[in-house]
Parts: structure tokens; sequence; C-alpha cells
């Protein structure tokens, strides 16, 4: 059953027209208003209570993976010393996100350390007398506290665009995300830079209604993802222009609208500006770490020519983030090998991330978001918001499959954080019968992230056979980064006792300190291997030339985490 009431998202195009007039359904609940709040108020802790209790059994459980290492050091560096001489490629604010959580947990640092980040990052977590799975554990709190916050970004975006049932169903898609839950439960950078650019995004749409408050908002969320990933840096001139967009709506909403020219200029000014606060922010990150930006640029830094050498000299940043992007260049220049669907490749193919996200997205999620896109575009009063949702997206996602670095979803992690608010459109078709779906499609989603727990990182939906075949498609982060060492230890202890073991490990940890006495097969003849291998599946994906025929003359036994398989050699 509805009723009428006027839509304050439903704006007549004459602006002499009152709202009053432009009317949308609205559910009426067999519940008063009060009690209506209260359960939605709960339905939302639910929603955050279970994605917080996932990311933190994840954190607890996992070892570190490949990045974190260099991300933890950086960090204790960034609180011990106060210089930003390791890590240069990435900027320091998720760094410092992660160190703010090692102040609690009083890192340890060896003053006479010398070596690359690699090397510090193994330094601070098992030479210098720290207890890595505490420290682990306080670098990814905060990450953690920042991806639910960002729940409520998601909530509140969606909650703008088609009110409180959409904003529900957003948070439910964003809460049961298994690529948000794996990624966000650990100290790296890709989901907190993705959040920020929703953030920006989103007070650059209420900057249509209130553009002094919000467009300072919309850049300040802006540097902090150009402040923490530089993979960020291809949205800057759709916001910038969205931003334009938005002062150019508020000027035509005005009871005198101004000259066509004065407003350019005014939304030219607010670009303009929303770019200098987003400078401001990076700069401020830089100075948080060292106020006097002492800076030597590493010998191993690459030669830039022609537009990427003015790209790097033209930004109005630090020095030390110029070189950083030099870095980056320098990564894009090399080859990497790749793994998609059982081919092992070196270079990077273009379909890459398409075809991953297919794998590692839920299948109710895959058709809600092109449900809700197809809705955004479809529904008048909601079309506005397309160029918001849509291209930032686009553009990140197409700059992502240019790269040439094929390792997983995270470099996309952005697709289920804006495509959450999109799906939510689904809800302003106001039909029963879409409503019904789309409550079933949520329910499928949460049955299927429910039962991979607690293997987020490892999941891929029911079409490709589920989160114990992930491996057998992809590899690197989709599916084993390192984060099961110690539940190997575990396995080894309890089922294995005593037996020679043989691992081959792709990884940060140190198998040595989780109580792993194991050799490298690869480094003894063949006839010498007898006992136990185990090897990390992206190991067994690329496996070539030795470690390929080991693995031939091995029958597997046993598996762990779904990202580690045990053989056994007679």
């Amino acid at each position: 059953m509805t009723q009428e009431r006027p839509s304050p998202a439903a704006v007549s195009p004459d602006p002499a027209t009152p709202a009053a007039v432009v009317t949308v359904p609205v559910r009426r609940f067999p519940v008063p208003a009060r009690h209506r709040r209260t359960l939605y108020v709960l339905a939302v802790l639910a929603l955050l209570a279970q994605m917080a209790f996932a990311m933190v059994t994840t954190a607890v459980r996992q070892t570190p993976t490949i990045d974190e290492p260099v991300y933890v050091g950086t960090a204790t560096v960034y609180l011990r010393e106060h210089s930003l001489r390791f890590n240069p490629e990435h900027p320091p604010l998720g760094k410092l996100v992660i160190a703010g959580g090692l102040a609690f947990a009083h890192p340890r640092l060896d003053p006479a350390f010398e070596g690359d980040q690699t090397e510090l990052g193994r330094s601070v977590l098992y030479e210098s007398g720290n207890d890595p799975w505490r420290l682990m554990l306080a670098a990814r709190l905060p990450m953690i506290a920042l991806t639910l916050l960002f729940g409520l970004v998601v909530l509140t975006f969606a909650r703008d665009l088609t009110g409180p049932l959409g904003g529900l169903l957003a948070l439910a898609l964003y809460a049961f995300s298994p690529d948000v839950i794996a990624h966000g439960s650990l100290a790296t950078l890709d989901v907190p830079a993705a959040g920020f650019l929703l953030t920006s995004v989103w007070a650059l749409w209420r900057a249509r209604e209130r553009p002094r408050l919000h467009l300072p908002l919309a850049g300040a969320a802006l540097g902090a993802a150009l402040a923490t990933r530089m993979s960020a840096l291809p949205a800057v001139p759709v916001l910038l222009l969205l931003a334009a967009l938005s002062v150019r709506h508020a000027d035509g909403r005005g009871a005198e609208r101004p000259a066509p020219a004065r407003s350019l200029r005014r939304a030219a000014v607010a670009a303009g500006g929303v770019g200098l606060v987003a400078v401001a922010v990076v700069w401020a990150a830089y100075l948080a770490v060292d106020p006097r930006l002492r800076w030597t640029a590493p010998d191993t830094l690459p030669d830039l020519h022609g537009l990427r050498a003015l790209a790097v000299d033209a930004l109005p940043l630090p020095r030390a983030y110029a070189d950083g992007m030099a870095v980056q260049f320098g990564f894009e220049d090399s080859t990497f090998e790749g793994f998609l669907f059982g081919r092992h490749y070196s270079g990077a193919l273009w379909y890459y991330l398409p075809a991953a996200v297919l794998v590692k997205t839920p299948l109710g999620m895959l058709a809600l978001w092109l449900a809700g896109t197809a809705a955004l575009l479809a529904v008048p009063r909601l079309r506005a918001a397309a160029p918001y949702l849509l291209v930032p997206a686009a553009v990140l996602t197409a700059a992502a499959m240019t790269g040439s670095r094929d390792f997983g979803v995270r470099y996309v992690v952005f697709l289920p954080v804006f495509g959450a608010v999109a799906a939510a459109c689904v809800t302003a078709l106001r039909r029963r019968w879409a409503d019904a779906a789309a409550a079933a499609l949520v329910a499928f989603v949460a049955v299927s992230s429910l039962r991979t727990f607690p293997y987020y990182l490892q999941y891929s939906n029911e079409a490709f056979g589920g989160t114990s075949k992930t491996h057998l498609r992809l590899h690197d982060s989709n599916v084993d980064w390192g984060q099961d060492l110690g539940l190997l230890a575990d396995r080894l202890r309890e089922r294995y006792p005593g037996e020679r073991v043989w691992l081959v490990y792709k990884g940060s940890g140190v198998p040595a300190h989780y109580g792993i006495d194991a050799a490298d097969p690869r480094k003894v003849p063949e006839d010498r291997v007898h006992g136990l291998l185990v090897v990390s599946d992206s190991s067994v994906a690329k496996a070539e030339g030795r470690l390929a025929e080991l693995i031939a003359g091995s029958e597997p036994i046993d598996e762990v985490g779904h990202s580690i398989t045990i053989y056994r050699r007679g």
C-alpha cells in the first residue's frame, strides 16, 4: 500500500514550479514510525556487526600477506624516525593509519637496520623482538574500523538517492562482499583508497544542494584517496568535472539564475577549489610524517621521458610523491607473470580483471549491479546520479585494465563499493516483484558470503566451483597471498608430526618462526625429496621445470585454507 508525498530528490525542471507537485510513492509499514526507526537502526547495526566479526576473525587468524610487512615496517619507521625513505611508491596516509594502530603495540625497531623495504618488514616482524601476531592485529584494526565507517557512507549515499530501503540494500551488499571483507581486514591500501573516493563522490552529489558545505569535504576525501594510493589519480579529472557540474546544478536551482558566463566561472572556481583542497591534504600527509620533508631519491629511480616526465613534474605535490610515481611507472614497464583459467602467461591480459571479477563476485551481487545500473539510467529522477556513480568507476576500471600486473581484483576493489550504491537503485522501480527479487538476491549474496567464512580472500562464486576451486582459475591475491602460513603450521603439527617437510611458500612470512622445519625441494636432487611436499597454490599454478616435475611425481593428500596443497612423495 502506498501514499503520495513530495520528494526532495525529484526536482521540477522549472524552478518556479512548486516541488510539492512532484510526488513519488512511499511504502507504508504496519508499525509506528518510532518502531520503524528502531528496527532500521538495529538492521544497520546487525549488518555492520557481522562484517566486523568476519573481518576481525579473519585478521586474527591470518599470517602476514605479501604486501603487509612492507607497510608495517614503513609505518614503524614513521613512528620511530619520522622518515619517508621507505616505500615511496605509495603515499603515506594509509601507512599513517596503520601507524595509529601500531602505536598501541609499541613496536621495536633495530636502530642499526640497513636494507630495503622488504628486509625492513621481515626485521620488524621477526627479528626485532616483536610479536608478529600482536603487531599484525594492531596494524589491521584501524583498517577494519575505517572499512566499517565507509559502510556508513555507502548506506547514506544510497539512502540519499533512493530512500531507507535502498540504503539498507546497499549496506547489505557492502557488508557481505567477500572482497571488501577480505581486503578490509588487512593492513593494505586498496579498500581505504576506494572508500575515500566514494566519500568524495558522495560529497559532490550533496554539493548539488549545498556546495559551500560539501565541496571542501569532497576535496578533502579526494586528497585522502590520493594520499593513500596513486591509482586514484585517473579519477581526479572526473571528480573535478563533477564538482563543476554540481555547482552548475546548484546555480540552476536558485530563484535568480546567474548569467551563463558567471555560472561557468563559478563552476571552474569550484573545481579548482576542490583540487586545491585535495593537494593540501596530500601535502599534509607527507608533513605529518616528516615536517621537514627530508627526502633523497633512491638510486634505482627510473628515468622518465616524454609525457610521463611532464606529468610528474607538473603535479604540485611533494617531490617524494613525484618520485613514487616514477617508481610506479617503472613497475608498469616491467613484465610480470599471470595465471587465468589454467593458463600461465607472461605480460598482462586486457580482459584479466573483468574475468577475475566475474569469478570472485557473488552471483546475486553481479545481478544487482546490472539491475541497479539499468534502473539508474531508466528512472528519470535518478539519471542525474549516473555520472557520479558510473563514470569514476568506469575510468578507474579502464586504467586498471591497462596495468602490467594481473595480480588480483584488489586493483578494482572500488567496484563492490560503488556497485553497492548503484545496486540500491533497483528499489526506485517501486514494483513489488522488483523488491521481492532484490531481497532474494541479497539473501543469495549473504548465503554465498557466509558459506566462505573465514576464507574470504580465496572466495569464488558458485558458477566457478566455489572457494575450494579458486586456485584452479586465479592466483596471487585472489587466493594465495601468503595468509595461511599459521594454518599450515597447525596442520603439520596436528596431522603430520615428525614427517619430513619440503616447502615452496609464496609469501612474506618466515616459516621457521611458526615452527615449520622445512627445506626448499628445488635446491636438492629430485631423488632426495621424500615425505611431504607443501606448495603454495600460486606456485602450483605457475610451476615449471623442476617444481612441475616434483608435483607431477607426487600425490595430493591435503589442502590448507584453499591456498596451500600438501603432496606426498614416496
